[in-house]
């Protein structure tokens, strides 16, 4: 069964530009099951939003590294992340301060949080306070009178939503907090947790350092494996939730090395 609306469908056309180069209007209007004269215009529209650039005929990703932002990703795994999310958010005590970072996992976590209905302390007050360096979940909770959003400021990056740099830097070794929960790319008994992009990867360690718990949300497909950018080493991790793709052996690997395993 094919893309049931557009949104979907863009989300389709944006991995297939990603992944071709180009696109032509008739091979994909028969590759998704629909007409020519929606192709065309949802070229269009995505063209507009420069998300590619139109040709005729067809359209083509505006460079060889196409990245795509995340709200334009189709997201992999995404009831596993919301199990996930759910199992991590129920382990934030209330009232904390929680950092989050940015990607798919930590986004639908910010969504379990901002649905919990605890009291502020005292009765008053935000329930929680949420630090982050990702502009699509402060865009999110900012809305939630419940939750108090503090961004780290920094330089975006397009591809993952997320402000990093030495502004971003700065803030971060400024503030205390209680929990971090961390997305990341890979996470490794031996190399720890990482991430592909170092500028990320700095944020991310600096919010495991002002920490008290660190907790890495990472579904079945991460772990084992290694990024570039190392984020900080498995003993800086209390909690490891994943979820049950997760191969027994593995999750037992990382409980031996002490990280409290958590599968959703």
């Amino acid at each position: 069964m094919g893309p049931v609306n557009r949104y979907e469908r863009w989300n389709v056309l944006l991995e297939l530009v990603a992944e071709a180069g180009q696109l032509d209007v008739v091979e994909t209007a028969e590759k998704l099951g629909v007409s020519t004269a929606t192709i065309r215009r949802d070229f269009d529209e995505l063209a507009a939003q420069q998300l590619l650039t139109r040709t005729r005929g067809g359209a083509t990703a505006h460079s060889v590294s196409y990245d795509l932002p995340l709200r334009y990703k189709v997201a992999q795994h995404a009831p596993e992340k919301q199990r996930i999310a759910a199992a991590a958010a129920a382990l934030v005590p209330a009232g904390s301060t929680v950092a989050l970072n940015g990607g798919t996992t930590t986004t639908e976590v910010a969504r379990a949080l901002a649905s919990r209905s605890d009291p502020g302390p005292g009765g008053r007050g935000p329930a929680l306070t949420v630090v982050t360096n990702a502009l699509n979940i402060a865009h999110e909770l900012v809305v939630r009178p419940h939750i108090h959003v503090v961004t780290t400021g920094g330089s975006a990056r397009a591809q993952s939503y997320e402000l990093v740099g030495p502004v971003a830097i700065g803030m971060l070794e400024q503030v205390a907090l209680d929990v971090a929960v961390l997305g990341v790319d890979a996470i490794d008994v031996d190399h720890g947790a990482s991430a592909h992009h170092e500028g990320e990867a700095a944020i991310n360690r600096l919010m495991a350092a002002r920490a008290r718990e660190v907790i890495v949300v990472a579904d079945g497909s991460k772990l084992g494996k290694q990024a570039f950018a190392r984020i900080c080493p498995l003993t800086a991790v209390s909690v490891l939730v994943t979820d049950a793709s997760a191969p027994a052996a593995q999750a037992a690997r990382f409980s031996d090395a002490g990280v409290r395993v958590v599968r959703a």
